[in-house]
């Protein structure tokens, strides 16, 4: 894919090029947005199940292993690596935002501590990997993790994860209302479907983010060097 032209809406349609992105390890950080356990798990409704194939196909073939490298090579170059994922403090999820109580798909109950919650062992955080629980949409709004990027000196968030039209597209929006440079790395994020990342790609790109491959964001972080 070319970055600079991919995933133009009708308001970005024959606008300029953005400029290059170079990305200084030093003010850049990577967050893997709710790649957690509980997604990966084939439903015990056959229809659900079939319904869910795609997706969790795209996960274990293209995104996670994708995911996995981005990590490795910001681990390597020095970009602070983060995680978020939804885990609610109490049991009964009485803390949780009105977003994961209404009844339906997006009923979440994950107490912080059960296996559901986890972050996948093929990306599992290191050392003191910051890992930020939350009980939105949003890994910024439902945490300190402004306040924390802000200290750390940070101003280039690379964003990845699931699922691109919610909880990727609702972090990346916090994180543009509070200036920060955003990166959407396309093929490490996932949506219940092809149509749906693609839509919201579209959307948030050159207004709220850049959306880019994880190649060019390797290449952008290659720059700072040179």
């Amino acid at each position: 894919m070319n970055w600079k032209t991919n995933y133009r809406s009708f308001y970005y349609q024959g606008a300029p090029e953005p400029e290059d992105i170079v990305l200084d390890p030093t003010e850049t950080a990577l967050l893997v947005v709710d790649v957690q356990s509980t997604y990966l798990v084939p439903s015990e409704d056959p229809v659900q199940r079939d319904r869910w194939e795609p997706f969790r196909a795209r996960m274990n073939d293209v995104v996670i292993p994708n995911i996995a490298k981005l990590v490795e090579a910001s681990r390597e170059q020095g970009v602070e690596v983060m995680f978020a994922r939804i885990a609610c403090m109490k049991n009964d999820g009485r803390d949780r935002s009105l977003s994961q109580k209404k009844p339906g798909w997006n009923y979440l109950l994950l107490p912080k501590d059960s296996e559901e919650s986890k972050i996948v062992p093929e990306l599992e955080p290191q050392g003191d990997e910051i890992v930020f629980c939350k009980t939105t949409d949003s890994a910024l709004t439902g945490t300190n993790m402004r306040l924390i990027l802000q200290n750390m000196g940070v101003k280039n968030v690379i964003v990845v994860g699931i699922f691109t039209d919610q909880c990727v597209a609702s972090t990346v929006r916090s994180l543009a209302d509070e200036s920060f440079n955003v990166v959407v790395v396309e093929d490490c994020c996932a949506a219940a479907t092809k149509q749906l990342h693609d839509n919201e790609l579209e959307i948030i790109n050159m207004i709220y983010c850049h959306v880019a491959s994880s190649q060019e964001t390797l290449d952008f972080l290659e720059a700072a060097k040179g």
